[in-house]
């Protein structure tokens, strides 16, 4: 068979205020064709389906019709697993009567425990859980972390093996020796958040999410499939798409996918920006700017906005000339003053009345807490 691994789609979510429903709907559509193109004969998804607990209307609408299209437009059997963006509760309601037409939904740990036989190859399910999940289902008060609490898991599992089946794990956590990266919600359990490479040893292959950068952890069998698309600048590098497996030799290939808008990362003077020739830059790209320029520039957001519409960060390289106090100066400025100060030198706008009120607003709860 030829099996689909994605993960991590975390629809709803917002890149510094801008919304990416429309870039993910157009990303989900070339991993509709790929689906086609290559024949696969199911998808596999790693958790992380929506970016909050609490989705948006539009999120819900778009990820019911999502699968609705890969599952009953194109008749494809759909393995999934909630993540720790998701809620487990929200994620599964229908679950029962999906499994009528091959959507294969697992949210809580002990449905894990129940395999799902696809041709030659046995699927466990493991949705994110916390070690009180495995504590409470295994009455065990020694799986304080997840360390201990996945060797009852793989363990029972096993139990389950079919000798004549090929035996895959679809997991959502994050394995030792792995990096996080910016756009990542780390888990930590008692301090203790990896999973050792050691304990999936009894699986054919691990289909994991979680981690957003499909290179995260080099492993024989371990693979993260990656996010769809950027969702942070530290992700600016990386490859995006989908992998392929084989289950005849459990080797899997990576299909890069072409986002709606790219994610780039510029560094230079600001006169260059501003006067790009076209086709110099892509000016319809998500965009972090670094100007190496030390001159105050007045309304220097607003100026870049013009070229580059989706600018997400303006950062300085050099600093800005003039703001460098001695050391041996005291200097006492109100906190609305440097934030004032602050907010102009990084967007070359003033507060707005209302900003300002917000900000005022948040200072007077902050002194009050103290």
């Amino acid at each position: 068979m030829k099996i689909m691994h994605t993960a991590d789609w975390h629809i709803g979510k917002k890149l510094n205020g801008f919304d990416l429903l429309e870039d993910q709907r157009a990303v989900f559509d070339e991993l509709k064709a790929l689906a086609e193109q290559e024949h696969v004969d199911a998808i596999m998804l790693a958790g992380d389906v929506y970016d909050r607990a609490l989705p948006s209307e539009e999120a819900v609408t778009l990820v019911d019709q999502m699968l609705f299209e890969l599952n009953r437009e194109m008749g494809l059997p759909l393995l999934v697993i909630s993540g720790n963006h998701d809620s487990g509760v929200r994620l599964r309601t229908g679950r029962e009567w999906f499994q009528s037409t091959g959507l294969y939904l697992n949210t809580r740990l002990e449905e894990a425990f129940s395999p799902v036989t696809l041709g030659d190859t046995q699927f466990f399910l493991l949705p994110f859980f916390q070690p009180v999940d495995a504590r409470l289902y295994f009455k065990d008060e020694t799986l304080t972390n997840i360390q201990k609490a996945i060797e009852p898991v793989v363990a029972k599992m096993q139990t389950l093996f079919d000798p004549t089946k090929r035996h895959v794990l679809i997991a959502h956590f994050f394995v030792a020796g792995s990096e996080h990266s910016d756009s990542e919600t780390l888990v930590n359990v008692g301090g203790l958040d990896a999973v050792p490479v050691a304990a999936l040893a009894p699986f054919d292959y691990v289909a994991l999410g979680h981690l957003h950068n499909k290179d995260a952890v080099r492993a024989e069998k371990i693979q993260y499939a990656g996010s769809l698309l950027k969702f942070s600048v530290s992700e600016a590098h990386q490859e995006k798409g989908v992998f392929i497996l084989d289950t005849d030799t459990m080797a899997r290939r990576f299909v890069p996918l072409a986002p709606l808008h790219e994610l780039q990362t510029l560094t230079g003077p600001f006169a260059n920006f501003l006067h790009a020739t076209p086709g110099e830059y892509d000016r319809d790209a998500y965009t972090a700017i670094t100007l190496t320029d030390t001159a105050v520039i007045p309304n220097v957001m607003a100026q870049l906005r013009e070229v580059f519409p989706r600018v997400l960060t303006l950062a300085r390289a050099n600093g800005i000339e003039g703001e460098v106090v001695s050391e041996t100066t005291s200097v006492k400025i109100s906190p609305m003053a440097m934030l004032d100060k602050f907010f102009e030198q990084v967007t070359g706008e003033k507060l707005t009345p209302e900003q300002a009120e917000w900000a005022k607003q948040a200072l007077a709860h902050t002194k009050g807490a103290e």
